[in-house]
């Protein structure tokens, strides 16, 4: 799909002729209107500028194509604005007569802030701003992907750093979720969206959206060697322990992770990584990082670790927690979402484990489990000129205050100094032009503007010291099967 004249909904093919008379200019914007977290990650925006709207996008042979699958979608007699794309081609050479500001990519902003602005530069495309509403509002998935994956890192974060050492941080949140999105290209920028924060991931096409269009090169994110149940089932229950063994022998250094709960979780690790296997283990250069896939994730998860300190041993670190000999780490990648991450870490830290012997992999919970809703996505109108005069644009339900809209042309400012102790400066939504406003021009008329590297959005949305980020609220899980066992003693994280 690259025809842009098509990337839209139905509805807005119509609206040309639905403004009032003497138009000339609409202006829209924007902005989270709140949901799950009380800020964003800004992340993009600069993929789908760069993929959908830079440069010529519009031709005759693409006004023909559009003009095909109208005249059979809608009713007889409708009319297809084909002047008003003829005009972009003629007059702009088929460049889009568009002005976006936006924030700069990977910035931190509570909710209900303006994120980014879009008017059209020609008096005769006044249409032409919300007709990209559709495709621009796409946005809202790599957003919400980077402030998920950002808001569970500072819940990994303030465990580390309450029961040990932050060192691994980047390594601690895995991407195991090609498979579980919708498309491939949700996967590329849903992947891309979560190395803002991290290092790990399994989701290749990440790797690519992340170079293509933010210069990240062809190492943004890293994985290691794994198995996969296949790889270990084929080797048949009787030998388990040789397809075990196979691992270790065919990466005899570095980090190497094994599923392990293909028959029996415990018996693997008690009898086969604890006993047959342990002086291999020990012996090399590098850590075996053993994958349980299912069972209760808090209590499975605290059994083996017992079971590896007995069959390896630990060591006690200086905040007084538990840690395991370095050659063995587990890492759970079943279920893994913001609730299950407090959960474990919560109940690791209570029975006196550091979070840094674990590890998780997360999929659906990471980069599919989320919609536009999740932080109340929203592009509206706000302006517009009208018969040379500009008029303040909103909409204000009485059935709903949540969806009032803003009025005017709009900047963001900040309202606090930059303090690395605490989280990224606060930002508040004011009347446009204003000197401090740090929305960017990022798209003219085709052309995209101040283009940002991948670099610099990580460096945008790293975590504030450490000390500022508290832990979670937490609420132990009962131990499965028991009488209190139920949804409302899942544990709470705030």
């Amino acid at each position: 799909m690259d025809n842009i004249l098509l990337l839209t909904d139905s509805y807005k093919v119509s609206h040309w002729m639905q403004y009032p008379e003497k138009t000339s200019v609409v202006y829209s914007y924007f902005e989270s209107r709140g949901g799950k977290y009380d800020s964003t990650v800004f992340f993009g925006l600069q993929y789908l500028l760069k993929k959908y709207l830079q440069g010529e996008v519009v031709t005759m042979q693409k006004i023909d194509e559009a003009e095909a699958y109208y005249q059979a979608h809608f009713p007889p007699g409708f009319v297809y604005n084909r002047k008003g794309w003829e005009y972009i081609v003629k007059k702009h050479k088929g460049c889009l007569p568009l002005k976006i500001k936006a924030v700069p990519e990977g910035t931190i902003v509570p909710t209900k802030n303006v994120l980014m602005t879009i008017e059209n530069t020609d008096p005769e495309c006044f249409w032409l701003t919300n007709f990209v509403e559709t495709l621009l509002v796409q946005v809202w998935y790599p957003m919400t992907v980077a402030t998920h994956s950002r808001e569970q890192k500072k819940v990994i974060a303030a465990y580390l750093h309450a029961t040990g050492e932050t060192d691994s941080l980047g390594f601690k949140l895995h991407d195991f979720g090609f498979r579980g999105v919708s498309s491939v290209e949700t996967a590329g920028i849903g992947a891309a969206a979560h190395l803002v924060n991290f290092l790990g991931t399994d989701t290749m096409a990440g790797l690519y959206v992340a170079n293509k269009y933010y210069n990240a090169g062809h190492g943004a994110g890293f994985s290691i060697p794994a198995s996969e149940h296949s790889t270990i089932t084929a080797w048949t229950q009787a030998n388990e322990v040789d397809a075990f063994r196979n691992m270790l022998e065919k990466y005899p250094t570095g980090l190497v992770a094994c599923v392990s709960d293909s028959y029996d979780v415990f018996k693997a690790c008690k009898q086969y990584w604890g006993t047959e296997l342990k002086d291999l283990i020990l012996n090399r250069d590098g850590t075996l990082v053993i994958r349980p896939d299912s069972g209760d994730p808090t209590t499975t998860a605290l059994k083996i670790l017992e079971i590896l300190a007995e069959q390896f041993g630990y060591t006690t670190n200086n905040k007084g927690y538990k840690e395991l000999d370095p050659h063995v780490r587990l890492i759970w990648g079943d279920g893994i979402d913001y609730d299950t991450l407090c959960e474990i870490l919560g109940s690791l830290k209570l029975n006196n484990w550091a979070a840094d012997n674990i590890a998780f992999g997360s999929g659906g919970g990471l980069l599919q489990k989320l919609n536009r809703d999740t932080q109340k996505c929203a592009f509206k109108c706000s302006a517009a000129v009208v018969d040379g005069s500009e008029r303040p644009v909103f909409k204000d339900p009485i059935t709903d205050p949540g969806k009032v809209s803003k009025k005017g042309k709009l900047a963001l400012i900040p309202t606090s100094t930059d303090d690395s102790s605490d989280e990224k400066p606060q930002f508040t939504t004011v009347p446009a032009p204003h000197p401090d406003d740090i929305l960017i021009d990022v798209f003219l008329n085709g052309t995209i503007l101040n283009e940002i590297s991948f670099e610099s959005v990580r460096h945008n949305a790293k975590l504030p010291d450490f000390d500022s980020i508290p832990l979670p609220s937490f609420t132990p899980k009962p131990p499965p099967g028991t009488a209190s066992n139920s949804v409302k003693d899942k544990c709470i994280c705030s």
